[in-house]
């Protein structure tokens, strides 16, 4: 009987232990502006709360971090179907949404609901109805299976808390010839006056990227402060 029940433990654990495996790691001694979690060799860094929606509409923003030259490197069809990640305010969704003029739209995925709040709003306010705004989990977009062409992160993907498995998630939701666009500051210039956990190397952003099947296009080098990446899924996930 003993044999019966240390053999039962010892299936049952070997049962349930895969969904314990992570690709985190955990310090309690770590950078200020990160969460103690890390993932592939780089610490997560903290939310921009819903608090700091004024600073991503501020003036200076154009200059700074020329969102204009983002939108020409994007090189959007009308019938696009765009998911801005981490969209906040939507501050990229409305300026995209009105050059989609074939029945494409804008999910605007934040996984804050003051987000979400602020988003509707400003979809009345601006009359802009392509823009659909989609409350997230910290682990999943919340997008239909292969409903998007092109996935868009603006300084928004080393915030996320579960990256592995959000990625996924935004993997799932892609056609088969989508894109994923990321633009993160540039981790390789100490001179970009950036917090560093807020910024990304370009051979980071194609590690991370590369481990849930995605494969590097091309990187924009005309932004100054900014990386612009550019990828599709690898052929490997294209026939799972």
């Amino acid at each position: 009987m003993l044999k019966l029940l240390i053999l039962i433990v010892i299936l049952s654990c070997s049962l349930i232990s895969p969904a314990y495996a992570t690709p985190y790691q955990f310090q309690t001694n770590h950078n200020p502006d990160g969460i103690g979690k890390f993932y592939m060799g780089r610490e997560i860094a903290q939310v921009m709360g819903h608090q700091g929606a004024g600073w991503l509409e501020r003036s200076t923003r154009e200059w700074e971090e020329q969102p204009q030259k983002v939108i020409n490197d994007l090189n959007l069809k009308p019938t696009d179907v765009v998911a801005d990640i981490g969209a906040g305010t939507g501050y990229f969704s409305f300026r995209i949404a009105p050059l989609l003029t074939g029945n494409g739209k804008v999910y605007a995925v934040d996984i804050q609901p003051e987000m979400i709040e602020i988003l509707n709003f400003l979809k009345v306010e601006k009359n802009i109805l392509n823009v659909e705004p989609v409350l997230s989990s910290d682990m999943s977009p919340q997008l239909p299976t292969g409903s998007i062409d092109l996935a868009l992160m603006v300084d928004a993907y080393h915030e996320f808390n579960y990256p592995h498995e959000m990625m996924q998630g935004i993997v799932n939701a892609m056609k088969p010839d989508a894109r994923v666009v990321l633009v993160e500051y540039k981790g390789e210039n100490p001179f970009i006056a950036i917090k560093p956990l807020h910024k990304m190397t370009e051979r980071q952003v194609i590690k991370e990227m590369k481990s849930v099947g995605l494969d590097w296009k091309e990187t924009k080098r005309d932004i100054s402060q900014q990386h612009l990446l550019i990828f599709t899924k690898s052929n490997s996930t294209l026939k799972s």
